[in-house]
């Protein structure tokens, strides 16, 4: 049975949404189809198209592929994208139920 996950990155003021697409046949593989707005991870869609859930899920934070990935286009510290990434790979391998993650930030 494919378990599948659908996350869609709202990353705030710079408004360039990015949307993650995991599917897994054996709950370990992740199959991952990204497509950005960023031109950043726009660069990075046909390279990262497969994870580890238990590398990348259980790894330190900044580490694992989907992070060493990331680095290479995106700069930005602060960016969600690659944890969002990561969460789409926790549900489409069954290690965490599909819930909502957010950062309100006021002044």
């Amino acid at each position: 049975m494919e378990l599948m996950a659908q996350v869609r990155i709202k990353p705030g003021i710079c408004g360039l949404c990015t949307t993650v697409i995991a599917t897994s046949e054996d709950e370990q593989n992740a199959q991952l189809k990204i497509v950005s707005e960023c031109p950043n991870f726009k660069k990075m869609e046909t390279e990262l198209t497969q994870a580890d859930a238990y590398v990348e899920c259980f790894a330190k934070v900044g580490e694992g592929k989907i992070y060493e990935t990331c680095r290479k286009y995106c700069k930005h510290s602060a960016c969600p994208v690659p944890c969002g990434i990561i969460k789409a790979v926790e549900v489409a391998c069954g290690l965490a139920l599909p819930k909502d993650a957010t950062i309100e930030i006021s002044k």
